[in-house]
């Protein structure tokens, strides 16, 4: 690539704070391939961009050609507030720490398009000052809050807009992209979002249909049924009752019991298998995965179900339910419209999961009703954003 070429570039910055899971980042990943993709044919330009996150170890091969990755000290979840992973400098001294980072970062890559995914203003407000900074020295530069379709219940959420104002909100954002389907669930009529920030939600749909398959994954021998609990930081009960399940007849069992998942955990996983069920760790191909089994049992973590509703697979949703019932208002929400079917987990014995498994598998589930047309949306909705020059006027000068 020349440096003219380079110039030319549209430059896209994904966020993503990532405490728990690896789901920030993969729905950010998802969406960089897709404006990878689909941009240069919308905008003539091509693209490049960085992925800003707190998961160490991201392989640069599962990003986008022409993008990289940046990752922060990370943070993690300790009930409902954050303390550093791995660093004992206290948590004023890493957030600050990652703050510098990101503002040194958009500085220096002055990007057209930052996509900052959930917390609108990072953990304990460390992304502020650079989104601020960036308003005054770029003002061209779109800035987009990019939200899952469920938050939390309200009164959990309105505690964190307390700490979010909607006028901060307004003044360093020029939309927000809801990667939902409003008629399963609508965050402007529960109360997740303040009515204040109504006008800039656009409903992209969920980050669905065209999802990038690896064809080196993981493909065990089929009819095969499928248990994947995400990271799997939290996801040990489920495993341990889904490897415990008696599998079909005819069919074998994969469990995949994430990456964050700990040994000893994990371990327990691979002694608790009955005959025909295999225990792996993770895989690369999640997507792929699903779309060839005859069933899947699941935690209800917003990209495992998008992966899963943009098949026909049958799927059993066993929804996390603390310390944010976002899970479960999402397995709810999608049983209702007949496109998954919820165990809690007080109930998600190896026996139960045996006999949803024996009963699912052989059928098939139509969500053609479904907008799970996100990705492509997305694309069409960066283009509009960086269609034309920018501007010379600056934003409002926000203090922070």
């Amino acid at each position: 690539m020349t440096e003219q070429t380079v110039q030319e570039a549209l430059r896209v910055v994904f966020y993503s704070h990532d405490s728990q899971g690896l789901g920030h980042f993969r729905r950010n990943r998802a969406l960089a391939h897709s404006l990878a993709q689909r941009l240069p044919r919308l905008t003539g330009r091509p693209v490049t961009g960085l992925l800003v996150n707190g998961v160490a170890g991201i392989p640069t091969a599962s990003v986008p050609q022409g993008f990289d990755v940046v990752t922060l000290p990370s943070v993690g979840k300790r009930g409902r507030t954050y303390g550093p992973r791995r660093l004992d400098i206290g948590m004023n001294a890493v957030t600050s720490l990652r703050g510098e980072i990101v503002r040194a970062t958009l500085a220096t890559f002055v990007p057209d398009l930052v996509v900052v995914d959930r917390h609108a203003l990072g953990v304990h407000g460390e992304l502020a000052p650079a989104l601020a900074d960036l308003r005054s020295s770029a003002p061209g530069t779109k800035v987009v809050l990019g939200l899952r379709e469920v938050l939390d219940e309200p009164e959990a959420v309105q505690a964190e807009w307390q700490r979010t104002p909607a006028d901060v909100v307004r003044a360093l954002f020029d939309e927000i992209w809801v990667y939902g389907d409003s008629a399963v669930h609508d965050l402007r009529l529960t109360g997740e979002l303040p009515r204040a920030l109504h006008d800039l939600v656009r409903y992209q749909g969920y980050l669905g249909h065209g999802r990038a398959e690896d064809p080196d994954g993981l493909d065990p021998e089929q009819p095969y049924v499928l248990t994947s609990a995400g990271g799997g930081s939290d996801g040990t009960p489920l495993c341990l009752a889904a490897a415990a399940a008696p599998v079909p007849a005819g069919h074998r069992h994969v469990v995949v019991t994430g990456p964050q998942m700990s040994e000893a955990d994990h371990r327990s996983v691979e002694r608790a298998a009955t005959r025909r069920t295999q225990v792996v760790r993770s895989v690369p191909d999640a997507a792929g995965l699903i779309r060839r089994s005859a069933a899947t049992i699941s935690m209800a973590g917003y990209n495992t179900v998008t992966e899963t509703m943009a098949t026909d697979v049958p799927a059993l949703l066993v929804p996390r339910e603390w310390p944010r019932r976002e899970q479960l208002i999402r397995a709810e929400g999608l049983a209702r419209v007949g496109a998954a079917e919820v165990l809690r987990v007080g109930v998600a014995t190896p026996d139960a999961i045996g006999s949803w498994m024996a009963a699912a598998v052989g059928r098939r589930v139509d969500r053609s009703h479904l907008d799970l047309a996100g990705l492509s949306s997305v694309a069409r909705a960066a283009a509009a954003l960086t269609a034309y020059p920018a501007t010379k006027e600056p934003h409002h000068a926000l203090a922070v």
